[in-house]
């Protein structure tokens, strides 16, 4: 029998903003936190590729927080994720990315592809009338796009907030006022936010956010939106990788998890389990040994550079790792995972840290990043989609197996390394974008 469309509808808004750095990441954990403290479930998306603002998305929440973007993540399951959440949850909030346009495709994209209500951040400092500008710009640039309201952030005081309130067009809604406080501000680093346990009052800050929160309309329920399902059979267990083959069935996965090593898809451990693999985790900067049993190993991205000589220090961790690769069996790292893997590193104060030997080569941290942005490697299985976002430049005698290119242009993007049983590249891999590649992958199979 054919699948029948099913419509699921949840109240659901889009946090966007003018511009990156206007509070987005704060506001929405605040509204996630607000809403669970009012013992609504609260499921929270992070638009495009990221690690960083899904980790405190997560802690406000209290659920994991899937990446939705059309292009890595694509269309159908995007759809499937968000049918997902809504058959499970009170409220979904989905946080955009830089400002509401920008991007290909752009928060608006997404926001309007699902009909999901924006609401626009804009930090109002060193501003007033100009305000109402802006937000008029972000309501008016496309028709298509369903408006919600505005919210200005980082208000001066009440007279401030009337001036900029009374600046706006009058079919503008406005949705209230946060003002300037450095008690729920996060702070950030070269590639984003702090982690999430880094910083240590981390639930006091969202706490904050959402008691400032609590005074505007956004303490109220959005609009609901349809969200449609193809599984009709049951709403309830939306599955969008309920249909992938057990490519690893049996397979012992070890994957490295700690501060350095951090950058990790909740849907790529999700495939991970869905292809038959079970699923382990150690710490290399607790000097944790990788599994003897392990069948693969998957070093991840993350800050190697912040602990590398702690990293340099850790035997047993390096150890393990040297004994796995020698046995022959695969070892995947990305990103930071493969820095770890090189002779050495060296950081932007000129220290040259020794790391594993690995992997041939050399790599360097530079002041300004290297490479951003989407990125797609086409093998024998197909396209895999992923992203690129680094600081360093690697220095290797190693010719690349295969080459990844830019989503939007097909310019050459960042190089995939084979080296025995290793395979390493810069690029952060969307797994479920291809089960096939990504079994290959563990496999050490030809990609």
């Amino acid at each position: 029998m054919a699948a029948v469309a099913t419509a699921i509808a949840c109240p659901a808004l889009f946090i966007s903003a003018s511009a990156s750095g206007q509070g987005k990441t704060t506001l929405t954990a605040g509204l996630a936190r607000l809403h669970r403290r009012m013992g609504r479930r609260v499921r929270v998306f992070k638009t495009g590729p990221d690690f960083l603002d899904p980790m405190i998305l997560e802690r406000a929440s209290g659920a994991p927080v899937m990446s939705l973007d059309l292009w890595m993540v694509g269309e159908a399951d995007c759809r499937a994720l968000l049918a997902q959440a809504a058959a499970q949850s009170d409220l979904i909030l989905i946080e955009g990315v830089m400002g509401l346009f920008d991007g290909t495709p752009s928060s608006a994209d997404l926001a309007a592809k699902f009909g999901v209500p924006v609401a626009a951040i804009v930090s109002a400092n060193s501003m007033a009338q100009t305000f109402g500008a802006i937000a008029f710009g972000l309501a008016r640039y496309r028709a298509d796009v369903p408006f919600h309201g505005v919210l200005a952030n980082r208000v001066g005081s009440p007279r401030h907030a009337q001036m900029l309130q009374e600046g706006l067009p009058a079919d503008i809604r406005w949705l209230g006022h946060v003002a300037s406080d450095a008690a729920f501000a996060l702070p950030d680093r070269h590639l984003g936010l702090h982690q999430a346990s880094e910083i240590d009052d981390l639930d006091a800050r969202i706490e904050r956010a959402a008691d400032a929160l609590a005074q505007t309309e956004l303490a109220q329920l959005p609009p609901a939106v349809e969200f449609h399902s193809n599984d009709a059979d049951d709403v309830d267990d939306v599955d969008t990788l309920a249909s992938v083959p057990r490519l690893l069935d049996g397979m012992r996965i070890a994957v490295a998890r700690d501060a350095a090593f951090s950058f990790i898809y909740p849907a790529n451990l999700a495939l991970l389990e869905a292809l038959g693999a079970r699923v382990s985790f150690f710490s290399p900067l607790a000097d944790e040994s990788a599994p003897a049993s392990a069948d693969a190993i998957y070093l991840p991205g993350g800050y190697p550079e912040l602990h590398a000589a702690t990293l340099a220090r850790n035997m047993r961790s390096a150890d393990s790792l040297r004994a796995h690769t020698v046995s022959g069996r695969p070892l995947i790292a990305e990103c930071g995972g493969m820095l770890y893997l090189l002779d050495a590193l060296t950081g932007v104060d000129g220290t040259r840290t020794p790391m594993l030997g690995l992997l041939p080569g050399e790599a360097t941290m530079q002041k300004r990043f290297a490479a951003l942005g989407m990125q797609r490697l086409d093998g024998t299985h197909g396209m895999l989609t992923g992203h690129t976002f680094h600081y360093s430049r690697v220095s290797t005698p190693l010719a690349p197996a295969l080459r990844a290119r830019h989503a939007q242009t097909g310019a050459d993007g960042e190089p995939l390394y084979r080296h025995g049983a290793i395979v390493a590249t810069y690029m952060h891999a969307y797994w479920p974008s291809n089960p096939a590649f990504t079994a290959a992958l563990f496999h050490g199979t030809a990609l």
